[in-house]
């Protein structure tokens, strides 16, 4: 009976083992397909109703009780409020709240007196939600007097004007992703846009005025079209119409590099804090966070407005290329400072006012299709091969490529991910652990079974 319950019990260790191995399995390949979690991944959408994200609650308890929001941790959408009644209506919204001293009207109003005073290039602003501030940047090029006038100016606004001087110089990162060549320079092609009647591509304003001519890279002998349409300085995005007339098959597919692509399924707007990419063609696929919204440049060549600030890193040969976050269209590259070894910063015109702008939208599913993914506040995510796959040929942004899958690099994040993988690796650790505990108890059992007989015959 003794000899008969051990057998059960071994049975049952290895069955057991058995079983865990195959569920650990299970996780692991589960958490291989799934998104990377956490710091690796970027904020999912909360498909929240407009009215409970970050903007719509900004729009609902107006300027004067609020000063913008951004992305927190888990993708979670903050509000910066002005007083402790919004902040509870805010958090009860399911958001979460911080209170600040000045409101979006006041930090709107330093803004705008930057705006009036003498342009200085060299020099860029933008509204810090999470500091409460304004903050005034100026490149090498800006002479010691000229700071010293802004930065009085900026005094003269109120005490929530932070002036810094950063390394580098704000310039147009003229070039590209996938190159398109003109007398102008070399430039990236964006996104594939249609009017319903011809197809284009948009780029960067100032990659070239209206009627530049643009062939394709290597040899440069095939034309992709002419730029009908455009803005810059003020605006940064213009319109090249294919020669043909036609963007061809897969054209809903933007360039990650070594051949590979990403579907872009609609447009939203950026947000503070949110997670994402950048293609061109000096630097490749790039990523980082949206550090402000509504940014003023003052370029060498002009000044424009209304940009996305970032911390991704840009170089020249990067501009128009396109901007995105987990297909999500967000913007062309404009310019910047700093590169790609050292780090910097790197402004983008938005997609969603060129479109309006130009009267075009983007080539790929109705906007019925998008809903709100990726509009609520930007927050979509992308991982950094996010829907791509290898392809015959590089994938071109505004140019036909194959359509995108899963991407090994976003594979191996995802198998890096410790939050992800922990539960599965554990279970089948536990299970190893297990089965060979029985394989030992079994060969054990073996052994005392024959020193008992070898004893026996012995004596």
């Amino acid at each position: 009976m003794r000899h008969a319950r051990r057998r059960a019990v071994r049975r049952t260790v290895r069955l057991a083992a058995v079983g865990g191995l195959l569920l650990g399995g299970t996780l692991v390949v589960t958490a291989a397909a799934s998104e990377p979690a956490g710091p690796s991944g970027a904020p999912r959408t909360t498909a929240a109703p407009s009215g409970t994200s970050g903007a719509g609650l900004v729009e609902r308890l107006g300027g004067a009780r609020t000063a913008g929001h951004w992305v927190g941790a888990g993708g979670r959408p903050v509000v910066a409020v002005t007083d402790a009644a919004a902040a509870a209506e805010v958090r009860r919204s399911g958001a979460g709240a911080t209170v600040v001293r000045h409101s979006t009207r006041e930090l709107e109003s330093a803004v705008s007196g930057l705006r009036a005073a003498p342009r200085v290039a060299g020099t860029a602003w933008a509204v810090d939600y999470r500091a409460n501030e304004v903050v005034v940047r100026g490149d090498a090029t800006v002479s010691r007097a000229d700071w010293s006038r802004l930065t009085g100016a900026a005094r003269d606004l109120g005490g929530f004007v932070r002036m810094e001087r950063t390394a580098g110089t704000f310039t147009l990162r003229l070039n590209g992703a996938q190159p398109i060549l003109s007398a102008a320079g070399r430039c990236s092609a964006g996104f594939n846009v249609t009017d319903g009647r011809g197809d284009f591509v948009l780029t960067a304003g100032h990659c070239g005025p209206t009627g530049s001519v643009w062939f394709a890279a290597g040899d440069g002998d095939r034309e992709v079209g002419e730029t009908v349409a455009g803005s810059f300085p003020g605006d940064d995005f213009s319109l090249v119409e294919y020669a043909d007339g036609d963007a061809g098959d897969a054209a809903d597919v933007v360039s990650v590099g070594g051949g590979k692509g990403v579907r872009i399924t609609g447009a939203g707007e950026a947000a503070v804090g949110q997670r994402v990419f950048r293609s061109g063609s000096t630097s490749g696929l790039r990523d980082g966070r949206v550090t402000a919204v509504d940014a003023t440049v003052n370029y060498p060549e002009g000044t424009v407005s209304g940009l996305v600030e970032t911390d991704v890193c840009a170089e020249p040969g990067d501009s128009g290329g396109p901007m995105f976050s987990e297909g999500i269209a967000l913007g062309v590259t404009s310019g910047g400072s700093g590169d790609c070894a050292k780090g910097g910063t790197t402004f983008f015109q938005p997609v969603r006012e060129a479109l309006a702008a130009l009267g075009v939208r983007l080539i790929g599913p109705a906007p019925a299709e998008v809903g709100q993914r990726g509009g609520q506040d930007g927050a979509a995510s992308a991982g950094s091969g996010q829907g791509a796959v290898p392809s015959g040929a590089a994938a071109s942004p505004g140019a036909p490529a194959p359509v995108p899958g899963a991407d090994a690099s976003a594979l191996l994040a995802r198998l890096a991910d410790r939050r992800n993988l922990g539960p599965g690796l554990l279970v089948v650790a536990g299970s190893l652990v297990a089965l060979a505990g029985s394989r030992w108890i079994r060969a054990e059992s073996g052994r005392k079974a024959y020193r008992r007989q070898y004893s026996a015959t012995w004596n």
